[in-house]
């Protein structure tokens, strides 16, 4: 019985973990999504810009990617991903850049 019980109990922690994820995950995009951040990029595939699963697989393993990409996203970029320039978004507070670059490298 208690062998039964302590699954159950796991089970919930597990789902309470999964949901808390998927919120954060949500209120991401939602952030992405308010700063016309989805105009150019989607999470999976190519637009104007670089899909974001792309931009984690860039960075993944650079001690210094959460930097790099957060700076990309404050002052804009030319010639990374091709032509095409991203404009600067000097609009976004530290929290909320941190909170975006945090979730595309995330993404992998």
């Amino acid at each position: 019985m208690n062998r039964v019980r302590n699954l159950c109990l796991y089970t919930a922690q597990v789902l309470a973990v999964l949901a808390a994820f998927h919120a954060t995950a949500h209120a991401n995009e939602a952030l992405a999504r308010k700063n016309a951040c989805l105009g150019c990029h989607s999470v999976a595939s190519k637009l104007v810009g670089p899909a974001y699963k792309d931009v984690a697989a860039k960075y993944a393993g650079q001690s210094d990617a959460l930097e790099q990409v957060q700076t990309s996203i404050r002052m804009g970029s030319a010639g990374k991903w091709g032509e095409a320039p991203m404009p600067p978004h000097p609009q976004l507070s530290a929290a909320d850049l941190k909170k975006l670059a945090s979730w595309i490298l995330g993404l992998k």
